[in-house]
């Protein structure tokens, strides 16, 4: 089994519930005052350092949770590597657009990772 090349993307997806989610967007808006990222609508981004913070809104949450990124040169080979090595697939967790070179993995504690070539979108 060839381990293929996988580093971390620059995306962070903070999923919150409906009842917080604003709240979130004025917290990173005008108190922490992060430049934002619009250029993205309906999402709501934010410039972390060398990474973007994106808020979402998650009606079906009851508390808020990270999400990650990971890159790979090659989603097919990642892919079947990451199914030989055990790793969960949660691709139900949100609909990717079809043709979309990426997938939905989930580590042993539970973080979300959405695995993908970098041009995907």
């Amino acid at each position: 089994m060839n381990k293929p090349d996988i580093k971390g993307g620059i995306d962070i997806a903070m999923k919150v519930p409906s009842h917080q989610y604003q709240q979130t967007i004025d917290f990173y808006r005008n108190i922490i005052g992060l430049p934002e990222i619009a250029d993205k609508p309906p999402a709501i981004g934010f410039e972390l350092g060398p990474n973007r913070l994106w808020i979402d809104e998650a009606p079906g949450l009851s508390q808020a949770e990270l999400w990650l990124e990971l890159f790979t040169p090659h989603f097919s080979a990642a892919e079947k590597y990451v199914e030989q090595c055990g790793v969960v697939r949660c691709d139900a967790v949100e609909q990717l657009p079809d043709g979309f070179n990426g997938g939905w993995i989930m580590n042993p504690c539970n973080i979300v990772h959405m695995l993908r070539e970098p041009e995907a979108w």
